[in-house]
């Protein structure tokens, strides 16, 4: 793989024309999630799908990314992280114009759950084409940082666009990633670098692994997007199914010449701290948004355009990512980046939770800057963390991990969020007491995360820290 620079911590033009179309995939995978809440109420009414089946059409898409997306990471080290990438980008511009044309709601259904896998097989080949390209260290730092800056963009501005293409026709959500996604495709075909899969020894693909986890994956978020409409009985016994196929997956990985993934790979501390730290960010970030939309549309009345455009302060993060957080990383080391943006996040859920009947703007935006500058500050260093230090060949892997982090943080959020709601809803909807009490799940995540990141930053301080700025930004990092 070609280094884009002979200059440690500088991008050359090439480098920044791979980055910017990798994180132009990062960035329609975001925007594609977001622009969906949005438009659901006028999918509905258009298809006349009832409300049960309204919400698979994002379950649909997070059990499809979710079930697939380990598996995605390690094809794309198997086979070649440009061949899955431009594969599946393929696949996903296919399916997203299919959702648009649907004339019934089982079509829609079905086109998002296609597209939910070919994003789990093109964005972890997408993060680790970047892990690979760029010499680790200060380099690669900043280029994670730019990638996750505008990966957070996307996922933020989703909404106000989602609301703007909404107001013009609900199946313009689905035809413009086509569009975006065209455009990136016929970049990525001339500039991203081709690469070589791993070598695979006598022992073949492990096939057994292989299904062991894509089922216990898809059953263990189908728990999880399930939970508040399922009885505890159905809610253990997927749970219980797909724990105990994890469990054999671990015994066939044990026991395989060729495994699908090193179990080594989950050993390491930092790693852990990291996924567990993406898992609850995001969880949190989601479930926060969730209750900011039903708070604005349906307790206040607000219009699809105008909930979008009050939460696209949270967009932010695009500008502060990949210009704030690079220096601060710098300055201060990553851990301690990761710890103090999970603590603004803190910050914004309990200044929400005085949320009044008649709010203004005013009231409400210094949560929503906070809360943006938070994701701004922990969302990249926490990639970094979760992918520093993996050896090439299973870049992919990491990278699957750390979006399953992403992905089943996001659907636990989002369902233990929901779940408050439900019980807290009368048959007029849901009242600012509701809305207090389910904010407190995202309030604990921050804290929590706070508390799992924080530890490793107790431990790195044991130690004495470099005095190279290069050094001292690899020293963080591994912490």
């Amino acid at each position: 793989m070609p280094t884009p620079s002979a200059q440690p911590d500088r991008l050359t033009a090439r480098g920044w024309a791979i980055l910017l179309v990798l994180s132009s995939a990062i960035f329609l995978e975001g925007i594609d999630i977001s622009m969906m809440g949005v438009a659901l109420p006028s999918i509905r009414a258009d298809l006349g799908m009832s409300t049960s089946s309204l919400q698979w059409v994002v379950s649909a898409y997070v059990l499809g990314y979710g079930g697939f997306v380990l598996l995605g990471g390690r094809a794309a080290d198997l086979l070649g992280r440009r061949r899955m990438f431009v594969l599946w980008l393929t696949v996903f511009l296919l399916f997203s114009g299919l959702g648009g044309l649907a004339t019934d709601g089982w079509m829609l259904i079905v086109a998002r759950f296609a597209t939910g896998v070919a994003a789990a097989f093109m964005t972890p080949a997408g993060l680790s084409i970047i892990t690979t390209t760029f010499a680790e260290g200060p380099q690669r730092n900043r280029a994670l940082l730019i990638y996750a800056g505008i990966a957070a963009g996307g996922f933020s501005l989703g909404m106000v666009t989602g609301g703007l293409l909404t107001s013009i026709d609900w199946r313009w959500v689905f035809f413009a990633p086509v569009l975006m996604a065209a455009a990136i495709l016929v970049v990525a075909l001339r500039l991203v670098p081709h690469d070589t899969p791993a070598a695979r020894t006598s022992g073949g693909y492990d096939v057994g692994g292989t299904l062991s986890l894509t089922v216990a994956m898809l059953l263990l978020v189908y728990t999880v997007v399930m939970l508040p409409e399922v009885g505890a009985g159905s809610t253990v016994l997927t749970a219980a199914t797909g724990l105990a196929l994890l469990a054999l997956f671990v015994t066939i990985e044990r026991r395989s010449r060729t495994p699908l993934l090193r179990l080594g790979l989950l050993r390491s501390a930092p790693l852990v701290r990291a996924n567990l730290g993406a898992m609850l960010l995001v969880g949190g970030f989601v479930g926060f948004q969730f209750i900011a939309v039903l708070y604005l549309q349906e307790f206040r009345g607000w219009s699809e355009t105008q909930t979008g455009l009050a939460l696209m302060i949270l967009g932010l993060d695009a500008i502060l990512a990949p210009t704030l957080t690079p220096v601060l990383v710098r300055r201060f080391g990553n851990a301690t980046v990761v710890v103090a943006g999970l603590a603004l996040a803190v910050v914004a859920y309990a200044l929400f939770l005085r949320v009044g009947a008649d709010w203004t703007y005013a009231a409400m935006l210094p949560s929503f800057l906070v809360l943006s500058t938070a994701f701004a500050l922990a969302y990249g260093p926490l990639t970094i963390a979760a992918t520093d230090g993996v050896a090439e060949e299973e870049q992919g892997l990491a990278s699957g991990v750390l979006t399953t982090s992403f992905q089943f943080g996001s659907a636990l959020g989002l369902a233990v969020v929901s779940a408050v709601v439900v019980a807290g809803s009368g048959t007029e909807g849901a009242g600012l007491d509701t809305f207090r009490t389910a904010l407190l799940v995202p309030l604990a995540a921050a804290v929590i995360g706070v508390l799992v990141t924080g530890s490793g930053l107790r431990r790195r301080t044991r130690t004495a820290a470099p005095t190279e700025p290069a050094e001292l930004i690899a020293a963080e990092v591994s912490a």
